[in-house]
């Protein structure tokens, strides 16, 4: 298992991360016994000799030098010829003391590559997942050097005792268990106790002063940084010590290097329960959205390795298994141990009972467990009754083989509880992308497991939150935007909304304060709203049942039941800025800026109260819609907006209105009043017109249903456009704006509106500015260069700036040319 010595537990593979980092590649020179010798022959592609000598040793590489202490065998390919010659001789591990310096055979497998480094790999099956598997195979014994905290060994029998038994195993004058290999200390009396990389630097001391580390010319390009040589030639003969980069393993937590230990733990055979978890996501009874994430959830349960579940630490569920002494001639024997598994001590005790003999006496106090061990001893060296000590496993449960169990965990199972009847399969998980495999597969293979169903209809996976520039944050950049600093300074509503109205599916988030900033004035703007509809008498309402029969009712009503149906489809497709957008479209620019504006007439007329009951009722639905995005204020207004309510907002009632309260002909009249109004302003906002002054409106040519539409709201059309008196004309007059309408064309007198001269100059720099602007990001878009090598968001970025710069460039000419028609 992967093994961490600072926390003295083993970890799964997912909490192991592979770093690349600066390493060396030790060469040593392991002697055949018995100062046996052999030819080696190198040759090249077409089979000429390139080195031919004479030999007495094997040379291997290695990065771990510490380990070549437990090597059981060295294996080489069995198509190396260089080699044929001694296979099934023994070789002597060159570090110990000489006098008890211990021999392992030389083997052949398919496991060493012929082309990499010499070709010959030493096996230490205890500490090295390949060399495991090639030691299983090879019947080789696992040698255990290390204790939980990444020291040498410091237990057993003394070093000279050890290796006579390994040295007696290797020549096949004696054989061992697991157990008993595992008992074998083969660490140097000198050596014990020393941390695994001190003990590294003694062992490469060691081997080198003995002279058996493969030499090489200070000038070796594979040295790395030259060694320094001050009284000899760079051809002098040093260690060959190969400078590259090597995949380290570290914890994901600890940050320290994992070791590969031989212990014993608890594993679930995945590889029986993960098909219904890969079939529901194939066939889509669960999907996973955005799609992209699929390959990972699919990459990480093809080809899925058993899974470590024991943990050696103080915290987690307590592993259910209880021990006591295997049977051995019909009772009790303390040498080896029996498990029990069962949901608690009861259970155990059960099992325990209908498995050993009648008048075995079972003690369950695990606190007594050794007390009760030796009794079971005592007992059997006097042949009286014998006794059963039970006691429970101390490892752990790995916290994601819990977690994988939350779905149905928190529902009352393994009960048949209502709530798991009710509530099981859940409907949506939503997670990121970097605990796919830690736990969303892990829940998806449990729940199939136990329950034999999904644990959810559809999984969320939600994007990473960048600055402003895309970077992902991070303290040494100093751009990490600290959540709660941001609730304090905009509230936690204006937090909500920003991230949501910017969760694109698939797209990370680039986040800055200016966001949420404009978002904590979305927060002001509904309150003012409500502020408004409070002044007007709205808060009083009791019947909040619309009943429009003014146009501007009818047609609010419209767009509220087009912004339902919106935000319910975007949400039902997990698309949760395009609901928040539509969200903010709806409330600010359409509830906000037109309907507040248009309702004011309504106020001092006889539809006064159908213009309360349309408000209030409005109001309602928007907060009900936006609860969930900003909990807050929605909250806080649902109270104050109404005599009483019968629940508070987050119980109400999700709005089920649709199209049925769509009135064409309204939507066509306010769409086009509300056109008119726009272009009049936008004139206007072109050519520098001051705000507060009221301009003529001539009407060239309009139809019957603009002439209807301008009789029905002429108040509200004067009043938002600032518009003085309509009078009809037959054609333009110079220097005015001509503004095209459904229908119809109007013109927009500007002569003694504004300083020509003034605005001239204005608009001449500013075209100017925005010319080169332009040029500039259009220069970029066009170097094929800048195509090829900038990101895809960079890319993107450019090109929406040069559309935004080209259409505001469009307006800006409009606009010079009507000043330029006044001269």
């Amino acid at each position: 298992v992967n093994w961490d010595p600072h926390f003295e537990t083993a970890i799964s593979d997912l909490e192991v991360e592979n770093i690349e980092v600066d390493g060396h590649m030790w060469h040593f020179k392991y002697p055949l016994a018995g100062s046996a010798t052999y030819e080696y022959v190198e040759r090249d592609e077409d089979g000429n000799v390139t080195l031919r000598e004479t030999r007495d040793y094997i040379s291997i590489a290695t990065t771990r030098p510490e380990t070549m202490l437990g090597d059981g065998a060295v294996a080489v390919h069995p198509s190396d010829e260089r080699y044929a010659p001694i296979v099934g001789k023994l070789c002597e591990i060159p570090v110990g003391p000489r006098e008890h310096r211990r021999l392992i055979p030389i083997i052949t497998d398919t496991y060493p590559d012929p082309e990499f480094g010499s070709g010959a790999v030493k096996i230490t099956g205890a500490h090295d997942f390949n060399d495991y598997v090639v030691a299983r195979r090879g019947n080789i014994p696992l040698y255990r050097l290390m204790d939980t905290k990444g020291h040498m060994r410091n237990d057993g029998a003394p070093y000279s005792e050890a290796a006579a038994i390994a040295t007696a195993v290797a020549e096949g004058r004696k054989s061992l268990t697991e157990a008993g290999a595992d008992a074998v200390n083969l660490v140097p009396d000198d050596l014990r106790g020393l941390d695994r990389f001190e003990a590294r630097s003694k062992v490469v001391e060691q081997i080198t002063a003995e002279g058996l580390a493969v030499m090489t010319a200070a000038s070796d390009s594979r040295l790395g940084k030259q060694p320094s040589v001050e009284d000899a030639g760079e051809d002098s003969p040093v260690p060959l010590l190969e400078a590259r980069k090597i995949m380290q393993p570290f914890g994901d937590r600890s940050k320290v290097v994992i070791e590969p230990m031989l212990t014993d733990q608890w594993f679930v055979d995945t590889a029986k329960i993960v098909d219904p978890a890969l079939e529901a996501v194939r066939d889509g009874t669960t999907e996973i959205l955005p799609e992209q994430h699929k390959k990972v959830y699919f990459n990480w349960l093809t080809g899925i390795e058993p899974w470590c579940i024991s943990r050696q630490l103080w915290w987690g569920h307590q592993i259910p298994v209880w021990y006591g002494p295997k049977l051995k001639d019909g009772k009790p024997s303390a040498d080896e141990l029996e498990a029990f598994c069962a949901a608690d001590e009861a259970g155990a005790i059960a099992r325990a009972e209908g498995f050993y003999p009648a008048g075995v006496t079972l003690v369950a106090d695990s606190t007594v467990y050794d007390e009760a061990v030796s009794k079971c001893v005592a007992m059997a060296a006097n042949g009286n009754d014998w006794t059963a000590p039970l006691y429970r496993d101390p490892d752990v449960l790995d916290t994601w083989f819990s977690s994988g169990l939350w779905p149905i965990g928190t529902l009352g199972w393994p009960e048949n509880a209502p709530e798991l009847e009710r509530y099981f399969p859940t409907s949506v998980l939503v997670t990121g992308f970097d605990i796919i495999f830690f736990w969303v597969a892990r829940m998806m293979m449990m729940q199939y497991a136990m329950v034999g169903d999904r644990p959810f209809d559809a999984v969320y996976v939600h994007a990473l939150v960048r600055d402003a520039a895309g970077n992902k944050m991070s303290k040494s950049l100093g751009n990490v935007i600290d959540p709660i600093e941001l609730v304090d300074r905009f509230g936690a509503d204006a937090v909500r909304f920003t991230l949501t109205s910017m969760a694109a599916m698939g797209r990370d988030l680039k986040l800055s304060e200016g966001r949420v900033a404009g978002y904590r004035n979305f927060t002001t703007k509904l309150w003012n709203a409500a502020r408004f509809a409070e002044l007007n008498g709205v808060f009083e309402v009791e019947d909040r049942t619309p009943n429009a029969t003014q146009t501007v009712n009818k047609w609010i009503i419209g767009e509220f039941a087009k912004t339902r149906i919106a935000v319910d489809d975007a949400l039902d497709g997990f698309r949760f800025n395009d609901a928040a957008n539509a969200l903010y479209m709806f409330v600010w620019g359409t509830f906000c800026d037109w309907y507040v504006e248009f309702s004011k007439p309504l106020f001092n007329t006889e539809h006064a109260e159908e213009a309360r009951r349309t408000m209030a009722w409005l109001l309602d639905q928007c907060l009900i819609l936006l609860h969930p995005f900003m909990p807050f204020i929605t909250e806080e207004l649902w109270a104050l907006s109404a005599p009483t309510r019968e629940k508070m907002l987050v119980h109400a009632d999700w709005p089920t209105c649709g199209a049925e309260l769509v009135d064409a002909e309204a939507e066509s009249e306010i769409a086009w009043v509300i056109d008119l109004v726009e272009k009049v302003r936008s004139v206007r906002g072109e050519m520098n017109v001051p705000a507060g002054t009221k301009t003529q409106l001539l009407k060239l040519s309009l139809d019957a249903a603009g002439e209807t539409a301008w009789a029905n709201n002429e108040s509200m059309i004067m009043r938002q456009a600032r518009i003085e008196a309509l009078t009809d004309a037959d054609a333009a007059p110079k220097g005015s704006a001509t503004i095209a309408a459904l229908g119809g064309t109007f013109a927009l007198p500007l002569e003694g509106l504004i300083d020509v001269a003034v605005e001239r100059k204005r608009l001449e720099k500013a075209v100017g500015k925005l010319e080169r602007d332009f040029a500039g990001l259009q220069g970029r878009l066009d170097n094929r260069k800048f195509r090829e090598n900038a990101a895809e968001d960079v890319i993107a970025e450019t090109e929406e700036a040069a559309t935004q710069k080209a259409e505001e460039l469009g307006r800006l000419r409009t606009a010079l040319g009507r000043i330029e028609e006044l001269d």
